[in-house]
């Protein structure tokens, strides 16, 4: 097209008489799903929510611009508004979807505010309502250049650290009891909490798991700072570096690696075990992953679309009382996920500042244990020569005023620990506990034990992963990857060189 022909094309766009309905909606809804993704790209990342971005950011505003404007066209109460029709509707759906991406669920006011502001426009701009549709698809330009590199991250991934040094994946147990995987969240270790920044009583349920035969592990700790970068590599048993990424809380694929495929899960597949997935709540399945696990307390129907957190609550306790009671020829494997006590909150606006984040965890540590206590009753009484396994995710971060403090490089000991130090304790059927057991450190290599002592075979310890902690920094530090603790337990300072 010549720069003549151009130049009219766009003019003869610009002349209200012009209105383009279908144009109008594509400009509406394109940049606030393009903005989605750019931001959000972990949790929208298979071709059903491209699908359904695509219907409902601009498929339906089309079909609601073509109904309400025809309307409006043949009412003649109506005709006298009309010219005001379609830029109300483009300006309102603009803002109504970004409202959407940035704060999911129904704020009324927030809601009114955008009616009166596209009232107002529409009032003022109808005339110049094309421009507008310009400026929205000049956004969207800028937007596709913002989710370029996002995409070219996710193209370019590399998962060839995944990849096990020996042939473990293929392992063949000797031992096959019911194995339950616990993971009360952000639940810091026996070693930790009485002292630092914690401060805090928690022997009533420490007696409680000595009286039930459990062995707890002192100065255990998880290797990454979130759910999904410490489950990612536990669940592999490899170290992932936090990928290419610069975010602590999401490494690439991390939810597809935890439900739908992972070395752990694979080898329990091979020994003939059926795989349970129970949790309060649907935080590892928010991008609807495919399920790996045989059994699961959610449908994937469960999952909306668009995130709200970490989602809904679901009772775990009524199923899992079924599935342990279920009568089956095949061993059983459960990962449990408890979502208390949990962390300090994320951003300084929630923050309640030290001394009241400290108190709040405190509550939820109640909660834990009580959860604890009743999923533990179950599995004992149901299945008393089960192998279960409490581990946490990572620490509670207590001594921060928000976590994403955690971007800050600092060498306090104290708080450095809140942040990695982890739960573990096991119940070993009848006792039986392996003399390598001292081999537990750092969640990593959980798994290679555990396999270890399942197949009695001790040359999967050979290829142990180091016990290193690690974390990503941005603040009073080049931004870059870096281990914090290393494999003896001592504060360090030293980049990752990938």
């Amino acid at each position: 097209m010549s720069a003549k022909n151009t130049k009219s094309f766009i003019a003869s766009f610009l002349k209200p008489s012009n209105d383009s309905v279908i144009l109008a909606a594509i400009a509406a809804g394109l940049y606030p799903i393009l903005f989605y993704y750019s931001n959000n790209f972990k949790l929208v990342n298979t071709w059903q929510h491209l699908l359904f971005f695509m219907a409902s950011f601009i498929g339906l505003p089309a079909v609601l611009f073509f109904i309400i404007k025809k309307l409006f066209s043949k009412v003649r109460v109506l005709k006298k508004w009309q010219q005001y029709v379609l830029p109300f509707l483009g300006v309102f759906t603009f803002l109504f979807l970004m409202k959407i991406c940035l704060y999911a669920g129904v704020q009324k006011k927030m809601i009114l505010g955008i009616v009166l502001i596209a009232a107002i426009l529409a009032f003022l701009l109808w005339k110049q309502y094309k421009k507008i549709i310009v400026l929205q698809l000049l956004l969207a330009i800028m937007g596709i250049i913002t989710l370029v590199p996002v995409l070219s991250n996710q193209l370019m991934y590399d998962s060839s650290w995944t990849l096990q040094p020996d042939a473990i994946q293929q392992a063949r147990f000797v031992k096959k009891p019911n194995v339950y995987f616990i993971q009360p969240d952000g639940y810091v270790n026996f070693s930790e909490i009485d002292k630092g920044y914690y401060k805090i009583d928690n022997k009533v349920f420490k007696k409680y798991l000595d009286s039930n035969n459990f062995k707890t592990y002192p100065n255990f700790r998880s290797n990454y700072a979130s759910t999904l970068t410490s489950n990612s590599a536990t669940f592999m048993m490899k170290h992932h570096y936090y990928g290419s990424g610069s975010d602590i809380t999401e490494n690439t694929n991390a939810r597809d690696m935890i439900i739908s495929d992972n070395t752990v899960l694979n080898i329990f597949k091979n020994n003939g075990y059926k795989s349970y997935f129970l949790a309060e709540m649907p935080y590892m399945l928010l991008n609807k992953p495919t399920l790996g696990y045989d059994v699961c307390n959610f449908k994937s129907s469960d999952v909306g679309y668009i995130g709200t957190g970490l989602g809904t609550y679901y009772d775990i306790l009524t199923p899992l009382k079924a599935y342990t009671k279920e009568a089956i020829s095949q061993p059983k494997f459960f990962f449990i996920e408890i979502f208390n006590p949990g962390h300090v909150h994320g951003r300084e606006q929630q923050s309640l500042g030290v001394e009241g984040e400290r108190a709040l965890w405190q509550q939820t540590l109640a909660k834990a244990n009580k959860t604890l206590v009743q999923t533990l009753d179950i599995i004992k009484q149901n299945d008393p020569e089960a192998l279960i396994v409490i581990m946490a995710d990572h620490g509670g971060f207590v001594g921060m005023e928000y976590t994403l403090q955690t971007y800050t490089k600092t060498q306090d000991r104290d708080l450095i620990y809140s942040i990695f130090s982890s739960n573990l304790s096991i119940h070993w059927p009848q006792g039986d506990i392996p003399p390598y057991d001292i081999n537990f450190k750092s969640a990593v290599n959980v798994f290679r034990i555990l396999v270890s002592y399942l197949t009695q075979d001790t040359s999967y310890l050979e290829h142990l992963q180091d016990d290193s902690s690690y974390v990503i920094l941005n603040k009073e530090a080049p931004e870059g990857v870096y281990k914090y603790i290393d494999t003896e337990g001592t504060i360090v300072f030293e980049p990752v060189v990938k």
